[in-house]
């Protein structure tokens, strides 16, 4: 009984990657980057429309990444990662949904929306990750993760081909003279399907996973949340010497995260600005969402046999020549070959990240170590998409910006190749240990 619970548990919590996934696909990647490019920016030149929109996920990116490690020690303080996790859902939810407002012209008001709703779905993910070490065995660390990655390339991917549908074939049924008026409210209407998806398909890791124990650390007993929040910053400020091998991967990631976040939220502006066609743009990014999944679970399996650290450099490899090649990008067919290139490490390269985290922090500390995952996680979409946009403004075109990344994957790999992730294993028990003692000592006093 026990053990169906567990799984149970494990489904659920990969159920949230099939919810959050279509804000992902629909909103960062594939419908609004267009969408504000062409139609909420269309008063703008093509370029600075697509620096606007660079510049709004580096905003959303930055508060995101400046509140996620103080609210993930609160909620590791309070036991409260699955009411965090809620309220930043709803957030993304409204934000999302608001979007269905935004017309030709509106890109302030675009921006503003979607700041909203990208908080909310950074935010609601530091509490996800959170609770992978809570529902995942040690053991089972990359191949649950890699599976929750994989759920979610399907789950947007089938919101998407919806979407899809939405907008290239439902206006054909309609006078030509209204083609154009359609495909923008099937655009919208696209935004609240990403609403209504995300939410119902949250329901079930509210209901079956269990929220992780809290445990209270000696001095706290009197402290308010917010109190025992910058007290545990501090405190992991002050020990952060001890995690020598977290330490450096959080930087490995973060450099190599740069390029990454790049291709995944500016690939659409992108090839919109070099004039790849609309259905092409959608169509790639929905054939790497079905094709991504299966290459999730392969990498997941691939870390069992040879570790997470080579298969994250065999995915840093590929994304370095996907770099290069996006600089002579001139044709559709050529979009399509490097999406297909992108499909094969993109889940891989981000589950294995989570696992490898995972493995290297005290569990009851989850929440405040995976905000500080948030933080580099985000600076990376911050310093990518904030870069892509200055070279794209200063040199009147953005290919410049596309090779420039070889830089981040190459340091990115020289970082990582520096981590004993059983060392830092070492470490996290240790910690989690003297965690539990020091609650015990408490309980007795």
């Amino acid at each position: 009984m026990e053990e169906q619970k567990r799984k149970r548990a494990i489904w659920a919590w990969t159920m949230y990657d099939w919810a959050n996934s279509a804000f992902a696909t629909t909103m960062m990647a594939a419908v609004l980057p267009v969408y504000y490019t062409s139609v909420a920016a269309a008063n703008l030149p093509p370029n600075i429309a697509t620096a606007y929109w660079g510049f709004t996920t580096s905003i959303s990116a930055l508060i995101a990444a400046l509140i996620s490690p103080i609210l993930g020690a609160m909620a590791d303080f309070r036991g409260a990662k699955k009411r965090f996790l809620t309220i930043f859902m709803m957030l993304g939810v409204t934000g999302t949904a608001l979007l269905y407002f935004v017309r030709t012209g509106d890109w302030l008001l675009g921006s503003l929306f979607f700041i909203l709703g990208n908080i909310g779905f950074a935010g609601s993910l530091v509490y996800y990750d959170a609770l992978l070490p809570h529902v995942a065995r040690p053991e089972e660390l990359d191949q649950v993760s890699s599976r929750g990655y994989a759920m979610g390339y399907i789950g947007g991917g089938v919101l998407l081909a919806i979407n899809l549908a939405m907008i290239l074939i439902v206006p054909g049924f309609f006078p030509p003279e209204q083609e154009a008026e359609i495909t923008q409210l099937m655009t919208r209407m696209a935004f609240l399907t990403v609403a209504v998806w995300w939410f119902i398909f949250t329901l079930p890791l509210l209901r079956h996973v269990s929220e992780p124990k809290r445990r209270i650390l000696p001095g706290e007993e009197k402290f308010n949340p917010i109190q025992a929040s910058f007290s545990r910053l501090g405190t992991t400020f002050k020990e952060i010497r001890n995690y020598r091998d977290l330490s450096i991967f959080l930087l490995a990631f973060w450099i190599y995260a740069n390029g990454i976040s790049t291709i995944i939220t500016m690939a659409t502006a992108y090839g919109n600005e070099i004039g790849i066609g609309q259905t092409t743009l959608i169509g790639t990014l929905l054939m790497v969402q079905f094709l991504a999944a299966p290459f999730a679970i392969l990498f997941g399996r691939l870390a069992k046999r040879i570790g997470p650290k080579k298969a994250i450099y065999l995915s840093l490899s590929v994304y370095t020549l996907i770099s290069i090649m996006g600089y002579f990008l001139q044709f559709e067919w050529q979009f399509w070959a490097l999406g297909a290139m992108v499909a094969t490490v993109q889940g891989g390269s981000q589950a294995l990240s989570r696992s490898v985290m995972g493995r290297m922090i005290p569990k009851s500390k989850s929440a405040e170590f995976f905000g500080f995952f948030s933080v580099f996680e985000k600076f990376a979409n911050i310093a990518g998409p904030f870069l892509f946009g200055v070279v794209s403004t200063l040199t009147g075109a953005s290919r410049l910006s596309i090779v420039s990344l070889i830089f981040f994957f190459a340091i990115g790999m020289a970082l990582l190749s520096r981590v004993n992730i059983e060392r830092g294993m070492k470490v996290a028990e240790q910690e989690e240990q003297t965690l539990i003692d020091q609650e015990a000592l408490t309980q007795t006093a």
